[in-house]
């Protein structure tokens, strides 16, 4: 598993862009320099996040989301397994 996160991700399961094994090591997304915590779905190359309006929810149940535009930036919060062990034995 590469330690860069992919281009597009998001966190709908109905989505063709979700990866559950991605999502659990943790994303940390950097939006025009602030770390935000609030994104359902990010495109670092095409530079825009999709963020939740609040609590507000669609009929379905789902957040209602603004997309913003603007420089990404995506990492890992930690590594994944197979790499994690591999660290703390040498």
């Amino acid at each position: 598993m590469s330690d860069t996160p992919p281009d597009r991700l998001s966190v709908n399961q109905n989505s063709p862009f979700f990866q559950r094994e991605l999502l659990e090591r943790g994303i940390g997304i950097r939006f025009k320099g602030v770390e935000r915590r609030d994104v359902e779905e990010y495109c670092i190359s095409e530079g825009w996040i999709r963020a939740a309006l609040g609590n507000k929810v669609d009929r379905k149940g789902n957040p209602l989301t603004i997309k913003l535009n603007g420089p990404v930036e995506a990492w890992f919060e930690r590594p994944a397994a197979g790499e994690a062990e591999e660290n703390a034995e040498g």
